[in-house]
């Protein structure tokens, strides 16, 4: 299993993303981006025109990419009230067309961009302070 349960849930709260892309000089580029959590631990990324844009365009000459998911834990949360908290998961991009979007059908593209994870790294969402590990 890639994702621990509490990983899961707080990934499918969750609506917005960052997706980091590597540009074709070389330099990083980060968009906010819609996301959807699979059954199999791959993270689908849809977004309007999502074949015209450059961070398609990037995941699909460079796929080594990373999606960042993070808010501020609320004021009661048991773990690290107040602070910031996240998943970061590295992994390898394959960009494919889907029957229906993974978020928002009728406004995204069919295009999508699919994140298979080979390292996670969290903070302060089990315990305070990070963990990481390697998955793929």
């Amino acid at each position: 299993m890639i994702f621990t349960d509490k990983e899961r849930r707080y990934l499918a709260a969750q609506l917005l993303a960052r997706l980091a892309t590597t540009g074709p000089d070389g330099a990083p580029q980060v968009r906010p981006v819609g996301f959807r959590l699979n059954d199999d631990g791959t993270i689908d990324i849809g977004g309007p025109a999502m074949a015209r844009s450059q961070k398609y365009r990037n995941a699909q000459a460079r796929p080594g990419v990373c999606v960042l998911v993070d808010d501020m834990a609320p004021a009661d949360d048991p773990i690290a009230p107040g602070w910031g908290r996240g998943v970061e998961i590295r992994g390898r991009a394959e960009v494919l067309s889907v029957d229906v979007p993974p978020v928002a059908p009728g406004r995204f593209s069919n295009d999508i961009i699919r994140v298979h994870p080979r390292r996670v790294i969290t903070w302060n969402l089990e315990a305070l302070g990070s963990a990481s590990r390697t998955v793929g």
